[in-house]
């Protein structure tokens, strides 16, 4: 598979910049892999295609508030710092992103804040436009972490090409976020709201969660025309016994799972018996799912859509099947589908 297949034009102005006023309200595009039919609903009625015993698996990952603006010594220019993840809780050590890069250096001070409230120190280059820095911070590490994120906006894809908002805050984190280390939200989990899992309860449908701590490898640019040669960033997951159990039961039952957002997708191969059963896990993942893929756990899938070139494309493409799902995407722009983060969903059956 090439990344050339991967290339569509897409309308700017179908680029959803603000979410839909109701979580569970966005547009719903629901494709059927055995037919082929493609129908338009609304998220809401999602539930309509599901029974009791059947399950939803989400990905409780939260954003934490990961750009920050800062200056650099001396200079004074203004430099953009994007956290990625934690090194080192004691010595302070984030893995980071700077922006521009070439004029950051090893031994460099960057201030943050007014009247300076957070000094950094850049101690490493670790890859062309990474870096690592050692925050100066003398208090408990409770008080360093609140001072951190409350200098740190929320940290909304460049391509929404808007400021953040105070609403933001609150709408790029799904109902259902948790555990904190996301720099991305998980898109697809965005659609649902408490109304919505309130409905599933009464229905007997069931809920899950992994956790996959977003980072970069879902948006990093793929340089290679040859799939298989790209190699993914790695991300933290969790697949708790409790989850793999209840999973591995409605597997066994032959009812229906459905993976909400390519995250889950991931997370969930990651960690697969022969059999092809869930496995409980706690480390790291660089899977790179791209068709063709043959999947384990899920058999249905909800995601958003996706901009072109992307890795979360890919691999919706795989589980859709790369002629129906870009045939989908011909006629979500056809009918004025929203795309990207605050867009509209589709459903794969």
């Amino acid at each position: 598979m090439k990344l050339s297949k991967f290339n569509f034009s897409l309308p700017k102005e179908l680029i959803a910049k603000y979410p839909a006023s109701n979580r569970d309200e966005s547009r719903l595009m629901v494709i059927d892999r055995q037919t082929g039919e493609i129908e338009h609903k609304i998220f809401k009625d999602v539930i309509e295609y599901f029974n009791e015993g059947d399950m939803f698996i989400f990905n409780n990952t939260r954003v934490f508030p990961a750009r920050l603006y800062g200056l650099k010594e001396k200079t004074g220019a203004e430099i953009e710092v994007f956290l990625l993840r934690e090194l080192n809780k004691d010595q302070r050590l984030w893995d980071v992103l700077v922006n521009p890069a070439r004029k950051i250096r090893i031994g460099n001070k960057l201030f943050f804040g007014k009247g300076e409230t957070l000094v950094a120190e850049v101690i490493d280059n670790t890859t062309s436009r990474g870096r690592t820095l050692r925050f100066l911070f003398d208090g408990e590490y409770d008080e360093f972490r609140k001072t951190l994120f409350d200098l740190g906006e929320t940290p909304l894809p460049l391509f929404l090409d808007r400021p953040v908002e105070p609403e933001d805050s609150e709408r790029y984190q799904t109902i259902f976020a948790e555990k904190e280390g996301a720099v991305a939200a998980p898109t697809a989990g965005l659609h649902f709201s408490k109304i919505l899992l309130k409905k599933f309860e009464i229905k007997g449908i069931q809920t899950a969660a992994i956790t996959l701590h977003v980072g970069l490898g879902n948006f990093r640019s793929v340089d290679v025309e040859d799939l298989t040669k790209h190699k993914m960033d790695s991300e933290q997951i969790f697949i708790s016994e409790e989850t793999a159990d209840a999973v591995n039961k409605v597997r066994d039952s032959r009812k229906n799972i459905c993976a909400v957002g390519t995250t889950v997708l991931r997370t969930l191969e990651s960690s697969v018996s022969t059999q092809g059963h869930l496995k409980p896990y706690v480390g790291w993942t660089n899977k790179f799912i791209f068709p063709p893929y043959e999947f384990s756990v899920p058999n249905r899938m909800i995601t958003n859509f996706h901009m072109p070139y992307s890795i979360p494309l890919m691999s919706a493409t795989a589980f859709g099947g790369y002629r129906l799902t870009m045939k989908a995407y011909e006629t979500a722009i056809k009918e004025g589908y929203k795309f990207g983060t605050f867009g509209d969903a589709m459903l794969i059956l």
